[in-house]
């Protein structure tokens, strides 16, 4: 795949003598490599997606519409050999990785079908002989920057509406897990898009981000990624007053009540924190369970976790847990587990080999972990977390609530009243309710607090990348 270039800059793959070589952290072989631009590449994207947007802008939405149409289409043609790609660089399951990929195409079917909906309204008059409405126009060029555990779906989510709203977008994805995303852009030039209104730069963060933000055509720039890269980007939006859009860190509750079914709430917490090896900002980050079932809860799923498979997500059968990206991550998830028992926590799974060669954990459920620890109250971004009791609802909320961040929660009860109250105050924008899988296309995606600014997904995410202009008219 990457001999057919894998920079795109008006229509133009292209290759570069400079590369950097993507690993596989299953066994730490290379896979592949991408083209390693810099801010000069990144400025020439942008021109080219300055260049488009009049055009772009000015077609009709069916006829952007019928495009990513016909991408989603290609995707889905597509999905196990893109699947199996993504698999490979990102250590994935083989079933998570295809899964990933026909959501990605799901993104660009909804809302190209979402686009073909009215926009705008006509108000109702105060004076005779005087008309007011407003109606939406695309924002402008779009700087798009996704990050490598969802590296398909994320920026699928982030092209899908601005593309269909008439924005035109230079892209950069991980250098982690390239290539799949890469691949998921070629569908959008093989479907026909035209050149300069899709653009991708591969090169170092800091230095594309920079170039692209200071650039005078960007008008909004998407982000997803951890909180303190989120505040940087903030910062550098603010000089030219671009609009920033930011899905950041998260610290998800999962609460579990005692009148919750345990068979699905051990499932679900399954679920909800080994998913793509615990490496989702949705993840399940620290489990609070009411003190009545507390012991047979985390009893159940230590041993469900005890239970799992690890290996490359490509062998046959399935593991059910792959690596985690890298060795960075290995340190950075052990060292949390690691102060968490010097402080006092105990371990309530068993300590077991991992395959040698790779970047794997083995999956860990800490009890009696301090508050002031850093595996009870940071997001852990890998397969441990702690566990901790409460006695009833007030102190579940208190302590759900007792962060900085607030993207998504958990909760397991069978009380529809209990579902109510705890929607209306835990402080998140998601809350899955004996639901460890919430995320789709038509719902909106996004934080409280320091978890970020914006929706994306759902039609809050169309209007993110559309301004309304409001017309007064006295024909």
């Amino acid at each position: 795949m990457t001999d057919q270039g894998t920079l795109l800059i008006n229509g133009n793959w292209r290759s570069l003598e400079r590369t950097l070589d993507v690993i596989d952290p299953a066994d730490g072989s290379v896979i592949g490599a991408v083209a390693w631009g810099s801010a000069a590449e990144a400025v020439e994207a942008a021109d080219a997606a300055a260049k488009a947007f009049p055009a772009w802008a000015g077609m009709p939405p069916r006829d952007r519409a019928d495009i990513l149409l016909a991408a989603a289409e290609l995707v889905d043609r597509r999905r196990e050999e893109i699947g199996s790609l993504l698999a490979r660089e990102a250590g994935k399951r083989l079933p998570e990785a295809v899964a990933e990929v026909r959501f990605s195409a799901e993104y660009l079917r909804w809302f190209a079908e979402e686009i073909r909906r009215p926009q705008g309204e006509i108000l109702t008059p105060e004076q005779s002989g005087r008309r007011q409405l407003t109606f939406h126009r695309p924002a402008g060029v779009v700087a798009s920057l996704t990050p490598w555990n969802f590296p398909c779906s994320i920026q699928a989510r982030k092209l899908a509406p601005a593309l269909v709203s008439g924005c035109t977008v230079v892209a950069r994805v991980s250098e982690k897990a390239p290539l799949a995303a890469t691949e998921l852009i070629r569908t959008l030039t093989d479907a026909g898009i035209p050149p300069g209104v899709v653009n991708l730069v591969h090169g170092p963060a800091p230095e594309v981000t920079d170039a692209l933000l200071a650039h005078p055509a960007v008008r909004i720039v998407t982000f997803t990624g951890s909180t303190e890269v989120g505040k940087k980007i903030m910062a550098l939006a603010a000089r030219r007053i671009v609009r920033p859009l930011l899905e950041l860190g998260g610290d998800a509750p999962f609460i579990v009540f005692e009148d919750a079914d345990l068979d699905a709430a051990v499932e679900g917490a399954v679920l909800a924190k080994t998913r793509n090896t615990g490496q989702s900002c949705v993840a399940a980050n620290r489990f609070l369970v009411q003190e009545n079932v507390y012991e047979e809860f985390t009893a159940r799923l230590a041993a469900r976790l005890d239970a799992m498979h690890i290996g490359n997500g490509l062998d046959d059968p399935c593991p059910d847990l792959g690596p985690v990206i890298d060795g960075q991550r290995v340190a950075a998830v052990t060292s949390l587990v690691d102060e968490a028992l010097a402080a006092g926590a105990r371990r309530l799974t068993a300590e077991r080999p991992v395959p040698s060669r790779g970047s794997y954990l083995a999956p860990q459920l800490l009890c009696d972990v301090p508050d002031h620890v850093a595996l009870a109250r940071e997001e852990v971004f890998g397969p441990a977390a702690a566990v901790s009791r409460f006695r009833d609802e007030a102190e579940a909320l208190d302590r759900a609530n007792a962060s900085e961040v607030g993207l998504a929660a958990f909760v397991y009860t069978a009380d529809a009243g209990r579902v109510w109250r705890l929607a209306d105050h835990l402080q998140v924008g998601i809350v899955g309710a004996n639901d460890p899988l919430p995320s789709v296309a038509f719902a909106p995606m996004g934080g409280v607090k320091q978890s970020g600014l914006g929706r994306e997904g759902a039609a809050a995410g169309l209007t993110e990348f559309q301004d309304v202009r409001y017309l007064a008219w006295r024909p």
